[in-house]
């Protein structure tokens, strides 16, 4: 709402509080946007141009500066913002005063400078930087927290492979300015400002894609699989092994497979415990195919580990072979309202979407994210008629693949 010009002498009275703050209109776009930011990530407020920290007017005089105000929320905020505008004209002979009011953000809001990301909150008279305790609540907060981008306790620079780290800025990105693999600084710069890396410490998404042993740090990142006999679980497993690393592979310059990531290990244990159906063409030619298609097994093994919920400390991912299905449990519950309803009709939704962005330039996903009606239940159903099925229950996500008949 506008602000009348009684309500602003009485806002000039009271001076600076909460959701108030006064400002010379000569200040830089990282200042405005600063004191937007931490207000839209509290509760609210307003930067009043052209006035003195002690509430007298010194007016404004910046030309343009509706222009300049607009400016800097779209290119120093992120995600950008709208704010309500408005001048007040002669609040003193000759001098006006701009307000510039944003409300509380349906997103947790960042100042973008220098090539990276600044969270702010108000507290008090004064816009501040959060502790990693208060930006979490902020995330939970606005429903945006995202684990993935908190520093993992005790993980350094020196915990993640270096070699994965090249092969994907320059194989997967082609980014021609890699920093030397001694020059820790620009390395550090580079995970930055790719959200790798916090201000104190690596990321779990780091951690997860690239780190030398990411099971150090976090038991919960690798996957349980097991071979049984039957269509039950049973002690008397045909292969049982603790799938571990990071999710990325490494590939030489040829984009030779080096060393597997999950993925390709998840794959590889499906493959190798799961036989073959035969079909006739033509009443005459028998042509044999995998039990269950690639496609469709990379694909569950791809979601499940980029959208599994990695607060949920205790357990891995499972994947059970049976002799008549596949079953791949993800921990946690669907992300951002999706349903299994919606995810057949190809809703995107991410819960980690950095793990997700990466995995993508990796070629796992697909751009459009119709992965699990194009790739796994179209993919089953040409494979052997069979639907999968997708059941979401207590805090925990199964992908049920069901077999056609085996022929080893």
């Amino acid at each position: 709402m506008p602000v009348t010009r009684t309500e602003l002498l009485d806002i000039l009275r009271n001076g600076e509080n909460s959701a108030v703050e006064f400002k010379r209109d000569v200040i830089t776009p990282e200042q405005l946007a600063k004191e937007l930011v931490a207000f839209s990530n509290f509760d609210g407020g307003m930067v009043l141009l052209g006035v003195e920290d002690d509430g007298t007017i010194s007016g404004i005089t910046r030309p343009k500066l509706e222009e300049w105000v607009m400016t800097t929320c779209r290119d120093k905020i992120r995600p950008a913002i709208i704010p309500f505008y408005e001048v007040l004209r002669d609040v003193e002979p000759g001098k006006d005063v701009a307000v510039v009011k944003v409300p509380t953000g349906l997103n947790v809001q960042r100042v973008w400078h220098n090539n990276r990301h600044i969270d702010y909150i108000r507290v008090g008279t004064q816009s501040r930087e959060p502790t990693t305790d208060e930006l979490s609540r902020l995330f939970q907060q606005r429903g945006t927290f995202r684990a993935e981008l908190r520093p993992v306790s005790g993980a350094t620079f020196n915990d993640l492979d270096l070699r994965r780290l090249k092969d994907y800025f320059g194989r997967v990105r082609k980014q021609d300015d890699i920093p030397a693999d001694d020059d820790l600084a620009g390395w550090q710069t580079l995970l930055l400002n790719t959200e790798l890396m916090a201000e104190d410490g690596v990321t779990l998404s780091a951690v997860l894609l690239f780190g030398r042993n990411p099971s150090r740090f976090l038991p919960q990142s690798g996957i349980d699989a097991a071979a049984f006999p039957g269509t039950e679980k049973d002690y008397a497993a045909v292969e049982r092994v603790k799938l571990r690393g990071p999710l990325t592979p490494l590939m030489n310059e040829q984009a030779e497979l080096v060393e597997a990531g999950l993925v390709e290990q998840a794959f590889d244990f499906v493959r190798r415990n799961t036989g073959t159906t035969a079909t006739l063409e033509d009443g005459v030619r028998r042509k044999e195919r995998p039990a269950y298609p690639p496609e469709a097994i990379r694909e569950v093994m791809v979601n499940a580990l980029i959208h599994r919920d990695y607060l949920l400390s205790a357990t891995d991912i499972e994947l059970s072979v049976y002799s008549d299905r596949v079953e791949v449990i993800s921990p946690g519950r669907l992300p951002n309202g999706i349903t299994t309803t919606r995810m057949r009709a190809g809703c995107r939704a991410a819960r980690n979407q950095l793990l997700k962005d990466v995995m993508r330039d990796y070629g796992y996903l697909e751009h459009m994210g119709l992965g699990v009606p194009r790739k796994i239940v179209k993919c089953m159903l040409e494979n052997n008629g069979t639907d999968p099925v997708l059941l979401e229950e207590d805090e925990r996500f199964t992908v049920r693949l069901l077999a056609g008949t085996a022929t080893n």
